[in-house]
């Protein structure tokens, strides 16, 4: 598959198979991550990645999903993710600012995920004390974000953006995503 078909391809994944990911590859999504570009080259972010299915079980509280259909869009009993990748931002290093750096990174571990068909779902509405408590994470690192990991249970769906960004799930329990057009968002040479 090439990198356009990787990109445009991916979706946000809430419904996950049981089956685990490799150390390998969640090291390979870190790397690809580790390589993004960085603000003023300082790269201030740092990964937890998690495997463990006990320590999965009590992060997964911690998480909220699909704000606009909540609670029918979380995983549904024995299809969570498998893994998670926490990012955390290095405040010694850098305190503010560091949000392009956390796109950059973020963007390549979902595409280096999906490249390998595992699905992800970057989630940014996040219990941060608890999940400081039970990964450990020292009080000088921020908790950026979220990523939930698994091989997909779900194949969502683009539609057409007609009067609503909001994302659906029909009759079938099939993921509606709503996207707007390209020739509604480009602009060549100049703005319209």
């Amino acid at each position: 598959m090439s990198l356009y078909d990787v990109i445009i391809s991916r979706r946000s994944i809430r419904q996950f198979q049981a089956e685990p990911i490799s150390l390998e590859d969640l090291e390979g999504m870190i790397n690809a991550a580790r390589l993004a570009p960085s603000a003023a080259n300082l790269q201030p972010l740092e990964f937890v990645a998690v495997e463990n299915k006990k320590i999965c079980e009590k992060i997964f509280p911690c998480l909220k999903w699909a704000a606009y259909i909540a609670p029918e869009g979380n995983p549904k009993i024995g299809q969570g993710p498998t893994a998670y990748i926490i990012v955390l931002v290095n405040t010694e290093v850098r305190d503010e600012g560091f949000e392009w750096d956390s796109g950059a990174g973020v963007e390549n571990i979902l595409l280096t995920a999906w490249e390998k068909r595992i699905g992800s779902c970057w989630l940014i509405s996040i219990d941060k004390k608890r999940l400081r408590e039970i990964l450990n994470i020292p009080g000088h690192f921020k908790i950026d974000s979220v990523i939930a990991l698994g091989y997909p249970a779900e194949k969502p769906v683009v539609e057409e953006y007609v009067d609503s960004v909001k994302y659906w799930k029909d009759k079938s329990s099939q993921f509606h995503v709503p996207k707007r057009k390209l020739q509604d968002i480009l602009h060549f040479n100049r703005f319209k």
